[in-house]
C-alpha cells in the first residue's frame, strides 16, 4: 500500500485511488465541482487543486493517483498540503473563475440551501471579484417535463453528460462549442428520454438543473425528511420523503450501495403529486347504482350483511401491487376465519407457487450479485422499464468487462441501453433450448458466473409453469448453480408480490387463483371479491360480484366496487415488503392519511369485529408477531438469506412442453403503472411525452 504524507500526518492508503479519494479516506475534506465517485473523471473544474510538495505547481487531486507519486528527495514518502497557502490560493483563484459569469441570484434559486457553489463559496471563497466584465447569458433549455434549466449557472462541470452517457445509458446530453460558447445542451433538442433522468437534478452542483414540479415548492429547512423505500417496483430502492405539514412535497434518492447505489428511477422521484389526487377520503357504499359518502359503520355494516349471505367458498380476496405485507396477512387471516381459500397475490396471473421452494421466486443473484456476473440472459422481461435501477446495474457490469459482457434476449426486441443479442422473438430458442441457439448456450456454459433473468411477461400464461422448469433447466445445464453462486433470478414489477409469496397468499386446497376468480365472479359463481388496491384486473368481466375495494386512490378498482374502504398511501404507514431479491425492508410514514382514511391493517381489524370473527391481534406489534411466526424471513429486516437451491435443482428435470405463443411484455405505460402514477399529473406529463416522441423542440416550456 501507497504511504502519503497528508497535511503532517504519515497514511497507508489504497492502492489505484486518487489523491482525493485519499484525502477522504483519511477525513480530509478537498471541494470539488466535476469529481463524483460514481462518474468517470473529468478534470474540468480545478476546484480539487492541492499542493504536492515537490511539484512546480498545484495539482488536481481527482486525476492524479497515488500511484503516480514518487517519494521526496529524503526518501520521505509524498507529501500533500491541502491547507496551506499554496492551495488556498489555487482554490480561491478556481472559484473566482467560475464566479466570472455565475448570475448572483440565489435568493430566486431552488438549489439554494443545497447548492455546492454556496457552500465552497463560503467556505474557500472570499468577499469580492476582481473581473468586472459582462456576465456571459445562456438560453435555458428543454429537458423534459421533469427537469428545469437555468443554463447562465452552469459551470460545465459535465456530471450530467456523464452521467446520461455512462450510467443510463442514453447519451442525449452533450456539451457543444468552444470557450465561451461552451454550452451543455441535447443534441436533438427534445426532452430526456432516459428512466432515470432525473438524477442529473441531484447531481448538478449548482442551480442550473432543478426540479421542474418542485420548482419554488419550499426551501430544504421547512421540510421534514423520513428515510423509507420507493414501491413503484421491485428494487426496494432506498429513498427520503421530504414533506411539509400533511403534503409530501419531493421523494429524494438515499445511498444504498447494495441496492440502488445513489439513483432512483423518475417514477420513483416524481410520482408524490400522485398521493395527494384522487384519494379515497371517506367510505362510499353503492345505493341505486351510485357511490354514496357513507360512515364507516355503514359501509361495514353493509359488508356484514353481504358476508351473512354467502359462504366462504364463494369469497374471494386479490392482492394488489401496492400492499404491504402486514394488510395481506390480515385479509389472509380473515379470509381462512370465514373458511375461504380463495386468495391470490398473483395480480398479473404469474405462476409462481411458494410450495416449490423460495428461490424459485426470488432474484437470487442479488443486486449487488450482477457486479459478478459474466453472462446474462434475459427472458420475457425488458428490465430498463421494469426495474431502471437494477437495468444501470447491469449496464455498469458491462462497462467493467470493457463491453465484452455477452447479454441475451429472448422475447420483444427492446432498448437495454447496453448491447444484447436477440435471440428470436418467437419461442423457438426457449422450446428447444439449447439446440436452437448453440452460440449463446455454449457462452453461458463457459461462463464462471451466468445468470438467467425471468421476467413477469414469461410467467402470466398458462403455461408459467412449463416456462419456470425450462428456466431450471438452462440454470443447471450451464452451471449456474454452484458453490456460492444461483443464478436463476425471477425480476418481479410489484413491490407487494414477494411479501405476499412468502406470506402464502395465493389460493389454498381446492381454491381459486385471480384469473379462477374472475371467471367466476363473471358467471355468478362468486358472490363476494375482496380487492385489496388491486386495481389491474378485467373489472368488466366480474359481473354482478359484490365487490369490496380497499386501497388508497379512486382508480378502476374503486369504480367497480359496491364498498369502498378508503386506506393508506406507502408514504402514509409502516410497511413490511420484500423487494425482488427477497430483501426486507419497511417504509416509515411521513404523513398521515387524509381525511377518515385509515392505515389497512386497521381496517381489516375492524371489518373482522363487525363480521363477529376478531382477528387475533389488537395491536401492529401483535400483528407482526404473529406473521413473523408465519414467515420467520420477514423478520429479518435488511438482510439476505440464500434461498435454498435445490427445488431449482429438482425441478428442472420436470418435462416442460412450453406453448408456442411469444413473449411479449409486462409494462405498457411505465408511467401509469399502478394507481398512484395514475393520479399522477407529472407521470402524465411524460407519459404524453414519450407518446410524442421525436416532436419535442427547443421552443417547448
Amino acid at each position: 500500500m501507497p504511504k502519503l504524507i497528508i497535511d503532517g500526518t504519515e497514511h497507508d492508503v489504497p492502492d489505484g485511488i486518487t489523491l482525493i479519494q485519499a484525502c477522504e479516506i483519511v477525513g480530509v475534506e478537498i471541494p470539488r465541482f466535476c469529481f463524483h465517485e460514481r462518474l468517470s473523471i473529468a478534470g474540468n473544474c480545478r476546484m480539487c487543486l492541492v499542493e504536492v510538495v515537490g511539484m512546480p505547481k498545484p495539482v488536481a487531486s481527482c486525476a492524479m493517483s497515488v500511484n503516480d507519486l514518487r517519494p521526496n528527495r529524503d526518501g520521505t514518502p509524498p507529501t500533500i498540503n491541502t491547507k496551506s497557502e499554496v492551495t488556498r490560493r489555487a482554490q480561491e483563484g478556481t472559484l473566482e473563475f467560475l464566479l466570472v459569469n455565475h448570475p448572483l441570484d440565489c435568493p430566486i434559486c431552488d438549489q439554494g440551501g443545497e447548492c455546492d457553489l454556496q457552500d465552497q463559496a463560503m467556505a474557500t471563497g472570499f468577499d469580492a471579484g476582481r473581473f468586472k466584465d459582462n456576465k456571459r447569458a445562456v438560453e435555458d433549455k428543454y429537458l423534459g417535463p421533469l427537469i428545469k434549466t437555468s443554463m447562465t449557472r452552469c459551470i460545465h462541470c459535465t456530471r450530467c453528460v456523464r452521467f446520461m452517457t455512462e450510467v443510463a445509458g442514453v447519451p442525449e446530453l452533450g456539451l457543444i462549442g468552444r470557450g465561451e460558447d461552451a454550452e451543455i445542451t441535447t443534441y436533438l433538442e427534445h426532452g430526456l428520454h432516459s428512466n432515470l433522468s432525473a438524477n442529473v437534478v441531484d447531481l448538478c452542483p449548482v442551480g442550473a438543473l432543478t426540479s421542474k414540479p418542485y420548482a419554488f415548492q419550499a426551501r430544504p429547512w421547512e421540510l421534514s425528511k423520513v428515510p423509507s423505500i420507493d414501491v413503484m417496483d421491485a428494487v426496494g430502492s432506498s429513498i427520503r420523503v421530504d414533506f411539509r405539514g400533511k403534503e409530501v412535497l419531493r421523494i429524494l434518492p438515499r445511498i444504498n450501495d447494495a441496492v440502488n447505489e445513489e439513483w432512483i428511477s423518475d417514477k420513483a422521484r416524481h410520482v408524490w403529486d400522485g398521493l395527494r389526487t384522487q384519494r379515497l377520503d371517506r367510505p362510499y357504499v353503492r345505493k341505486d347504482g351510485k357511490l354514496t359518502p357513507c360512515t364507516w359503520d355503514e359501509a361495514l355494516t353493509a359488508i356484514a350483511d353481504r358476508v351473512k349471505t354467502t359462504s366462504g367458498a364463494k369469497f374471494g380476496a386479490i392482492a394488489g401491487d401496492l400492499a404491504a405485507a402486514e394488510e395481506m396477512f390480515a385479509l389472509k387471516t380473515l379470509a381462512e376465519q370465514l373458511g375461504s381459500a380463495n386468495v391470490d397475490c398473483r395480480q398479473g396471473g404469474a405462476k409462481f407457487d411458494p410450495a416449490l421452494g423460495r428461490a424459485t421466486y426470488l432474484f437470487n443473484t442479488t443486486i449487488g450479485g450482477i457486479e459478478e456476473a459474466d453472462a446474462i440472459l434475459l427472458v420475457g422481461c425488458d428490465p430498463q422499464v421494469e426495474a431502471p435501477v437494477l437495468n444501470a446495474r447491469i449496464r455498469k457490469r458491462w462497462k467493467q468487462l470493457e463491453g465484452r459482457l455477452p447479454v441475451g434476449l429472448i422475447g420483444t426486441d427492446v432498448n437495454l441501453t447496453y448491447p444484447s443479442r436477440g435471440l428470436a422473438r418467437a419461442r423457438k430458442p426457449w422450446r428447444t433450448w439449447p439446440a436452437a441457439n448453440t452460440t449463446f448456450a455454449q457462452a453461458l456454459k463457459d461462463a464462471s458466473k451466468p445468470m438467467v433473468i425471468l421476467g413477469q411477461a414469461a410467467f402470466a400464461r398458462p403455461d408459467g409453469y412449463e416456462i419456470l422448469a425450462v428456466g431450471a433447466k438452462i440454470v443447471t445445464e450451464s452451471g449456474a448453480i454452484a458453490e456460492g453462486w444461483n443464478g436463476f433470478n425471477v425480476l418481479h414489477t410489484a413491490a407487494a408480490r414477494v411479501a405476499g409469496l412468502d406470506l402464502g397468499f395465493v389460493p389454498g386446497e381446492k381454491g381459486l387463483g385471480t384469473a379462477d376468480m374472475i371467471a367466476a365472479a363473471g358467471k355468478g359463481d362468486l358472490d363476494i371479491l375482496y380487492l385489496l388496491g388491486a386495481d389491474e384486473i378485467d373489472m368488466s368481466a366480474l359481473g354482478e360480484t359484490f365487490v369490496i375495494y380497499q386501497g388508497s386512490h379512486g382508480d378502476k378498482g374503486a369504480h367497480r366496487a359496491d364498498v369502498i374502504l378508503p386506506g393508506a398511501a406507502y408514504t402514509e404507514k409502516e410497511g413490511t415488503y420484500a423487494n425482488t431479491e427477497g430483501r426486507v425492508q419497511m417504509t416509515a410514514r411521513a404523513i398521515f392519511p387524509p381525511g377518515e382514511a385509515r392505515e389497512d391493517w386497521t381496517i381489516l381489524k375492524a371489518l373482522s369485529e363487525a363480521l363477529g370473527k376478531p382477528l387475533p391481534f389488537a395491536t401492529l406489534t401483535e400483528l407482526r408477531g404473529k406473521m413473523y411466526a408465519a414467515a420467520p424471513q420477514l423478520a429479518q429486516l435488511d438482510t439476505l438469506e440464500k434461498a435454498d437451491s435445490g427445488p431449482i435443482v429438482k425441478f428442472a428435470s420436470h418435462k416442460a412442453k412450453p406453448g408456442k405463443d411469444p413473449f411479449g411484455l409486462s409494462i405498457g405505460d411505465y408511467y401509469l403503472s399502478n394507481p398512484i402514477a395514475r393520479a399522477s399529473a407529472i407521470m402524465a406529463s411524460v407519459s404524453a411525452m414519450r407518446a410524442d416522441a421525436g416532436k419535442a423542440t427547443g421552443t417547448d416550456g
